[in-house]
């Protein structure tokens, strides 16, 4: 079996979305026996989809010819055989990533097998989500155009309908939307924060532990807005109301992470901004993660979260897949997390309950009362939606 064609798409919304854009960028892989498998770029939101868009283009020419099911070996000519890929950012491994995906879709189509047979079968039946984002309009309000809480009594209903759906567990940026009828702005973001204003997010945070009452967790999202010293203030305030993990603190360096770990005792979660496992190795290495959150759409595709999980297991520390983009990508990780022994958690973003989003794949495979679980389908069981292929934003094609 041969590659024959590779196919990249910039998705297109039907809706009108005036924050945070929704461009998925997608790609499908043919063979010259029929077989097609498909992937995904994980950077579908802000900046960075026309590039990572140009990267699959890049790199498709280097896999026409090749065996997809040789994905070990493809995997390593894309990282060595380029000069950027080694130790590369988010656009050469989200590039790299779809890539990989869609070889890994065609390997189950081609074996008849799920996804998670191929990695070592299931380690357990379902999986424990998390509501995620709920900052974002509050749960089970969403709309296409985010509307971001502000009031603590917004917090503590949308903990509630939460709840009501059948999570334990949700997660909550306390640090957006505005503080004093202004935006928050890095200014009220870094350095050493002024009483009165970490009592305003106090407040924010008090209003979802009441909601959420003693049994039910809350992670503390900061999407790396803090710096080390308003790191480590916030994650003092996460220790009063026993968060379940404090995640994405100060931009991802190890120095500064190890910072933060040895000031605070709320376990810290990083992952997104992370690629491969020559970036996390330090993390491993000091101690300084607790709970890791690769995204299979830019960490390096399936070959290398797999990789990074392993490694991760060493070291005690559990695994939560990152989750932002298409059901395509939602479905992998899925998939990845039921077949290895240190998973934690699966994330349920919120954008998967968007109009935007539900229209991208044939299937969408959400969860029910809290718990979710892979499809049984060959590959991923999932692929691009065929409305994709006559509306975008932009396609190429390779042979």
């Amino acid at each position: 079996m041969k590659i024959t064609q590779v196919d990249v798409i910039v998705a297109k919304c039907k809706t009108n979305v005036t924050i945070s854009p929704w461009k998925p960028v997608v790609c499908r892989v043919y063979t010259d026996e029929g077989i097609y498998g498909d992937g995904e770029a994980a950077v579908a939101y802000e900046t960075g989809s026309l590039a990572a868009f140009s990267m699959i283009k890049e790199l498709a020419p280097m896999i026409i010819g090749k065996d997809p099911l040789n994905t070990e070996a493809i995997w390593d000519m894309m990282y060595r055989n380029t000069f950027w890929c080694q130790n590369g950012g988010p656009m050469t491994f989200s590039g790299m990533s779809a890539i990989d995906m869609a070889l890994w879709d065609i390997k189950g189509k081609y074996f008849n097998a799920p996804l998670y047979q191929l990695l070592g079968g299931k380690v357990r039946e379902d999986l424990r989500c998390y509501a995620s984002q709920l900052q974002l309009t509050g749960w089970r309000k969403y709309t296409d155009n985010w509307e971001i809480l502000q009031e603590p009594q917004e917090y503590f209903d949308a903990t509630k309908r939460a709840i009501e759906d059948g999570y334990d567990c949700v997660k909550i940026d306390f640090l957006c939307g505005n503080y004093r009828d202004e935006p928050f702005t890095k200014e009220n973001r870094t350095g050493l924060l002024p009483a009165a204003e970490l009592h305003f997010v106090e407040e924010r945070i008090a209003a979802a532990r009441e909601a959420a009452g003693p049994d039910v967790d809350i992670i503390m999202e900061n999407h790396c807005w803090l710096d080390a010293q308003s790191s480590v203030q916030m994650g003092h305030l996460a220790e009063k109301y026993n968060i379940f993990c404090f995640e994405e603190g100060p931009t991802p360096s190890p120095k500064m992470v190890k910072y933060v770990s040895d000031r605070i005792k709320v376990p810290q979660a990083s992952g997104e901004r992370i690629y491969s496992r020559w970036q996390y190795a330090p993390y491993f290495e000091d101690g300084s993660l607790q709970m890791i959150q690769p995204d299979a759409g830019n960490c390096g595709g399936i070959s290398e979260f797999k990789k990074i999980c392993d490694m991760a297991h060493a070291y005690d520390i559990s695994v939560q897949a990152h989750v932002c983009a298409t059901p395509l990508s939602a479905d992998v990780a899925m998939h990845l997390e039921c077949s290895i022994p240190n998973f934690q958690i699966h994330e349920h973003h919120i954008c998967h309950e968007s109009n935007r989003n539900l229209e991208m794949s044939i299937y969408n495979n959400l969860p029910v009362n809290g718990r979710c679980k892979p499809s049984d389908r060959p590959g991923i069981g999932n692929e691009i939606h065929p409305r994709l292929w006559k509306e975008n934003l932009g396609f190429a094609s390779v042979k």
